[in-house]
């Protein structure tokens, strides 16, 4: 009897989605901690609500904005940098075909390959140019290829994250009539923001989800207490 043999397909758990996980992660955790801290800050120094509400939407606006655009000039950086090193690359193997090829057997060494075993390796990536230069930039220059839009695509995400992270703290101050219990309100949910974020961000990074949290919380605490502290000083002053 003939025996059957069953493959199961193996799928890895790799998560591939680290640039849009990274801007989300910028925008998150300033958004929260930012408008937090300035909500804090403006309790211990002024009694009017509604200059808290509008200095804190003034603040998410223009943070929002700025981080957006922080995050489109680093990735426009990014692909300027990438271009112009493939580039050089692309130069290098047509006029600098020896050295290259030493760096190839210099990669392979590092993961203990021989040359008898890298040089069919390097005669294969010699006939295909592109392949070559790719795994150049792979593996001697460290690059990956910025994704198409990579920078438009990072701006709108940090932003949109810092305005919905802004909210969060300056929501209390919409709704409550007191400008204390507005605080207390706003200390409890940002506090339980943080500890929410910064759990999912430690596991998405493969890293202990509770001390990312306690890290993030602890965080933006401090900078609401020292904002709050130092605004509470000024004013009686």
């Amino acid at each position: 009897m003939a025996q059957q043999h069953t493959h199961v397909l193996h799928v890895e758990g790799h998560f591939g989605s680290g640039d849009l996980v990274r801007d989300i992660v910028i925008g998150m955790a300033d958004g929260l901690t930012v408008p937090f801290a300035l909500a804090a800050g403006l309790t211990g120094a002024v009694s009017v609500t509604r200059l808290i509400v509008l200095a804190g939407l003034a603040e998410i606006a223009a943070g929002s904005i700025a981080m957006g655009l922080g995050g489109y000039l680093a990735a426009k950086g990014d692909a300027q940098h990438y271009a112009s090193e493939r580039e050089r690359e692309e130069r290098e193997v047509v006029e600098r075909v020896h050295d290259e090829e030493q760096e190839i057997y210099e990669i392979f060494h590092t993961y203990g390959v021989s040359d008898e075993e890298t040089t069919p390796v390097l005669n294969a990536l010699k006939r295909n140019p592109k392949a070559w230069v790719d795994f150049m930039m792979r593996f001697e220059l460290g690059l990956e290829e910025p994704q198409a839009q990579r920078a438009r695509n990072s701006a709108a995400t940090i932003a949109a994250s810092y305005i919905f992270g802004g909210f969060i703290p300056l929501a209390p101050y919409m709704i409550a009539g007191d400008i204390y219990t507005a605080l207390s309100w706003s200390v409890v949910i940002t506090i339980i923001a943080l500890a929410v974020f910064g759990w999912i961000k430690g596991r998405v990074a493969g890293i202990s989800a509770l001390r990312s949290a306690i890290q993030t919380t602890l965080t933006g605490g401090v900078a609401a207490a020292a904002a709050f502290g130092l605004a509470r000083l000024l004013s009686a002053k």
